[in-house]
């Protein structure tokens, strides 16, 4: 090979400029002491460290530019150059155990970081089972390059779900970062795939019209989406619950006597990342759509049923039903969250009264308002949630005549 150290460089247009020849060469970062660019016949180019240790020497591949930026290869010498002064080998730490699989790691960083952070650890065990073990779990955890970490990756945002695609990203950036403090691996391969990439977050303002509502529920209801999908994005739309809050409910917090849904534990607060109950006060339809979700949950505790006994829905259950009713409609792209939102913009529209509407999305109201809001809406809520229902069933009712018919003869009386 032919090391043409006397070359360097020192910007992105010189690293740029740098073109293949007939034989490998390579090219001194002038900026970072001991790290180089390799470039090949081919016009791969390598970041490479090269470093002393007991009075060897040696390299290592930091990875492909551009995968690796110039900021990242710095970030990653440095960590390797880190160890080196330790005494130990960026290739291969010998002080950690020899292999270890990222399943088995993932469930240590499962108890030891993720439960003790978080009070609710639910979302991430979802990415951890759904999105990241099936593409990760059997490798070796020091094996696992930037090719691994970004096909992980892109597959969530291929599925044209780019925000999960930006947590599994900082999920698994957290997790190489704490596999690093152990000394399990001597880089973060998750650097080299910037979030700029995967997902730009954008405030959303899509809701739906009223023909829009009749035009997507008239399409849903009477498509093949299995029953109880179709129920709960009906629940969606005319309770303002959010779509965890209602995958999670229980029969045991259902009181059909006094009308009231109570969910123990909502989002937690932006403020003071504490949860919060909230009560959903329910109208006669929404009442009646419940009761047909006794019939199909049977005894399980959850009115979404899982596939296994005893468990709940999964998180894009009611994504995959919306996705695949919309798909039937020349209607824009909207969201199950935008939902919410619907329902939000019309009220207001409606002239109900705001912090009611607030209330019943369980926003926190600041100052001294927030704190006697809990109660005094009660009456208000009730009532526009009832005339909530009434509308939207204004809407969608004639067109699908057969299902609710089919709705009133499934139900049973409590």
């Amino acid at each position: 090979m032919s090391k043409n150290s006397s070359l360097g460089f020192s910007t992105f247009r010189e690293l740029e400029a740098l073109k293949p020849k007939e034989k490998r060469y390579s090219v001194r970062y002038t900026p970072s002491q001991k790290l180089f660019i390799e470039v090949l016949p081919t016009g791969v180019k390598s970041w490479c460290y090269r470093y002393t240790l007991n009075g060897k020497q040696d390299k290592l591949v930091l990875g492909h530019y551009p995968d690796v930026s110039i900021k990242d290869a710095r970030q990653l010498r440095d960590e390797a150059a880190s160890l080196v002064a330790k005494g130990i080998s960026p290739k291969q730490d010998k002080t950690k155990p020899q292999s270890i699989l990222f399943k088995d790691y993932g469930e240590r960083y499962l108890e030891e970081v993720i439960k003790k952070d978080r009070k609710d650890p639910y979302s991430m065990t979802l990415y951890l089972n759904n999105d990241i073990y099936p593409m990760l779990g059997h490798l070796q955890l020091e094996q696992i390059t930037v090719d691994d970490v970004r096909r992980t990756i892109w597959r969530k945002k291929e599925q044209g779900y780019d925000s999960a695609a930006n947590q599994v990203r900082g999920l698994l950036k957290r997790m190489f970062d704490y596999a690093m403090t152990l000394g399990y691996v001597p880089y973060n391969p998750v650097l080299a795939i910037p979030v700029r990439h995967i997902h730009k977050a954008k405030p959303r303002d899509r809701y739906l019209s009223s023909d829009e509502i009749r035009n997507y529920y008239t399409t849903l209801l009477n498509s093949r989406v299995y029953r109880a999908r179709k129920l709960g994005l009906m629940l969606s739309l005319l309770t303002l619950v959010r779509k965890s809050e209602l995958l999670r409910a229980r029969w045991e917090h259902i009181d059909f006597e006094s009308r009231i849904w109570l969910i123990p534990e909502t989002k937690a607060d932006s403020a003071t990342g504490h949860s919060r109950e909230m009560v959903v006060y329910m109208s006669d339809q929404v009442i009646e759509i419940f009761k047909e979700l006794k019939t199909i949950a049977g005894n399980e505790p959850f009115v979404f049923v899982g596939r296994k006994s005893g468990t709940h829905i999964s998180h894009n259950a009611l994504n995959t039903a919306q996705k695949s009713a919309l798909a039937l409609t020349d209607i824009p792209d909207f969201t199950v969250h935008d939902l919410r939102r619907t329902a939000s913009t019309h009220l207001n529209e409606q002239g109900f009264n705001s912090d009611a509407i607030e209330a019943c999305l369980n926003h926190t109201a600041k100052g001294v308002r927030g704190i006697y809001n809990k109660a005094i809406y009660e009456k208000e809520r009730t009532e526009m949630l009832q005339k909530w229902s009434d509308y939207i069933f204004s809407v969608i009712y004639e067109p699908n005549l057969i299902f609710f018919n089919q709705s009133k003869a499934k139900s049973t009386a409590y």
